[in-house]
Order: C-alpha cells, then sequence, then structure tokens
C-alpha cells in the first residue's frame, strides 16, 4: 500500500473564495490487479475532492479545483479574507441627473 499527502486547490464559482484541504491518498492494488485509491481527511474516508466539494464560506456548490501546488505559484489567486471598501465618492455619477418632467 502507498500512501501520498495531498493539498488540494478549490475555488468556489460562487463567491469566488478560494482554499486548500489536505487529503490523505492510499493507493493499492486489489485482488483482480485493479489499482484501488481511498482519500482520506483526518483518517476519515472521504469521496474524491471533485465530486462533494462545498464551499466553507457560502455553503455553494458550484466548485472547480486547480492542479496541485497552483496556489503556491500563483498567490494573487487567494483573495482578500474580506472586501476592500469603496469609497463613497467612486459610486457617484459623472452624468447629471434627468430633470423631472
Amino acid at each position: 500500500m502507498e500512501e501520498q499527502r495531498k493539498s488540494v486547490p478549490f475555488e468556489c464559482r460562487g463567491c469566488w473564495h478560494v482554499w486548500e484541504e489536505d487529503y490523505l491518498v492510499r493507493s493499492a492494488d486489489d485482488r483482480h490487479g485493479n489499482e484501488k485509491q481511498v482519500w482520506l481527511v483526518a483518517g476519515v474516508p472521504v469521496p474524491p475532492p471533485s465530486t462533494y466539494a462545498v464551499c466553507p464560506q457560502c455553503g455553494g456548490g458550484q466548485i472547480t479545483t486547480f492542479p496541485e501546488g497552483y496556489l503556491a505559484r500563483h498567490p494573487e489567486a487567494r483573495l482578500a479574507a474580506s472586501p476592500t471598501a469603496i469609497a463613497e465618492a467612486a459610486l457617484l455619477s459623472p452624468v447629471p441627473p434627468r430633470p423631472i418632467v
């Protein structure tokens, strides 16, 4: 039996939250020569990441994964924990309002 630690990066398509989850993947051959993988989180078997992921921020189920190590090479993909404040003046339109007739 072979064990491998994997860190899988995820992104929510609903709120654009980016996070990583750590897994232990055990690979072994069954009695018929087929390779079988068991994914574990904290010692508990779970389905492979692409089949069940749920966003921890909004609870959404539209999740995509990146290749392993992607976030280490692209730190700009991680969003700030809270959105940056927008200046009130930035919300004002440069176009004057229409007169009411």
